[in-house]
């Protein structure tokens, strides 16, 4: 088997992968912040980072993962100003911050069930994990990195070397606010909140005791913790404090995954993560997703015009996770026919003998398509080429002679297609009921004595049972219709 490799953003080439230990792998996935549902942009890299497990898998790696729900401490601007996300959605929907991180964090979850989304080891939450943010910014303190001003005790990036590495940033050149809109307070532009204050005369929905020991003066403050600090603290305390890779999407590159390294570097003197993967943006009729625009669909949106999550699965992975997606009800269509073509291939597995044609040299599908479409995707998760070889594999079994395909090659192909892609095509092609076999023989029994009219009143049958049936010059074969 090809050895597996991906594009590294941390060193811009595309790399061998080696993890910490031999067949253990330790992965961080950046995950939602809760306060709406997600939108098929959203849901674009959880499909992504769910092939990249399975890929992991395929090769043999026990993955742990964890994955945070970013309930606090996500504010509307990368200058560590405005409104915290989640109590923006309480405002919105009268409601208390920790109601709307409830209702949104399980409609996220239920999203993950909906598209086959493979649970991670560890699903974490940022009110969960307070005292180990408060430790983080408590070490970062001790070792010199740390600063306070009215709104909050802030990082100084001047102090990390390498702060501008990871995402190429030309600091010397970077103007007050070309990057972020410049706090005036901070010390430098780049310079980022650890842990929030209170405004005075305010109480939050979600507010912790700043520890004495952390503040500069005898007055004791309400606050909450930075957007980046949460993702540091729970990978490093379920998963040490090198991971091996870390995901996320390529908007996350200048600020947050920047940051992250930063505190993260900083407080242990060790790398953070080993391999960075990051996907590209989708957009939708060739434009950024936008409230505004009114195209930020839902899956709850999508089924509503009849299509499933599956479908929306199978969009998703026809690009690669590093090309810009372009999302059409047209294309969304195509991908929902590619999909159909699968399972009328799926479906035949039901319908042929244990017995093949043993002089047929290149029986049908080869034995060695599953370890092929393993060694595309080991090609930096190579999903679209994944794709077409399933294509190519099942196209040759809708195009053959019954005797000539192999009901066990062909189950088990279609398992590892389920196994590394999550399509469920087993699951989503049970066999039919004896009622609906014993019209099929009904109806090839009227056509064998030319009683056409019958012939088509069992068709009909059928179809009100979702069955078509699909004459061929060796007999008659079913599918769902």
């Amino acid at each position: 088997m090809s050895s597996l490799q991906f594009y590294n953003t941390r060193t811009r080439t595309t790399e061998k992968f080696i993890p910490q230990h031999e067949g253990e792998v330790k992965l961080y996935t950046c995950g939602p912040t809760v306060y709406d549902y997600l939108t098929i942009g959203n849901w674009t890299a959880y499909v992504y980072w769910d092939i990249l497990v399975r890929l992991l898998e395929a090769n043999e790696y026990k993955v742990h993962r964890v994955m945070n729900i970013t309930d606090v401490g996500h504010l509307v601007s990368d200058a560590d100003d405005g409104e915290d996300k989640l109590e923006k959605g309480a405002r919105r929907e009268d409601k208390t911050a920790w109601d709307v991180a409830k209702f949104y964090g399980d409609d996220f979850l239920r999203g993950m069930q909906r598209l086959n989304l493979k649970q991670p080891e560890y699903i974490t939450k940022a009110t969960e994990y307070i005292p180990q943010q408060l430790e983080l910014v408590r070490t970062l303190g001790q070792k010199g990195y740390t600063y306070q001003i009215d709104d909050g005790i802030y990082f100084d990036t001047s102090k990390f070397p390498t702060y501008a590495d990871f995402a190429r940033l030309d600091i010397d050149a970077q103007k007050a606010g070309a990057r972020v809109e410049f706090n005036q307070a901070k010390r430098n532009a780049s310079d980022f909140a650890l842990w929030k204050f209170t405004p005075s005369g305010e109480t939050r929905d979600m507010e912790w005791d700043t520890p004495v020991d952390l503040l500069k003066g005898d007055a004791t403050r309400k606050g909450f913790p930075g957007w980046h600090l949460e993702c540091s603290a729970m990978a490093m305390d379920l998963l040490g404090t090198t991971l091996d890779i870390h995901t996320g999407g390529i908007d996350h590159i200048p600020v947050h995954h920047t940051n992250e390294i930063a505190q993260s570097e900083a407080a242990t003197g060790l790398r953070f993560s080993n391999y960075w993967l990051h996907n590209n943006h989708l957009k939708v009729d060739g434009t950024k997703i936008s409230k505004s625009l009114g195209n930020g669909y839902t899956l709850d949106d999508l089924e509503a015009k009849g299509y499933t999550p599956q479908d929306l699965r199978m969009f998703i992975l026809q690009s690669g996770y590093q090309t810009e997606g372009n999302f059409t009800f047209e294309n969304l269509t195509s991908a929902t026919h590619r999909l159909h073509n699968w399972r009328r291939a799926a479906v035949l597995r039901h319908q042929l003998h244990e017995t093949v044609d043993e002089q047929r040299d290149n029986r049908v599908p080869a034995y060695a398509a599953s370890q092929a479409l393993t060694e595309v995707l080991n090609d930096n998760m190579n999903t679209s080429e994944g794709l077409a070889h399933v294509d190519r594999v099942l196209g040759e079994v809708l195009d053959s002679t019954a005797s000539y395909i192999d009901p066990r090659a062909l189950t088990e192909f279609l398992q590892h297609v389920d196994n590394v892609l999550g399509f469920e095509l087993i699951t989503s092609t049970p066999d039919i009921g004896d009622n609906a076999k014993q019209l099929i023989l009904e109806r090839r029994r009227a056509r064998e004595d030319k009683n056409w009219t019958k012939s088509d009143i069992l068709r009909d049958t059928l179809a009100t049972q979702g069955i078509t049936v699909r004459d061929t010059a060796t007999g008659s074969l079913w599918e769902y219709k």
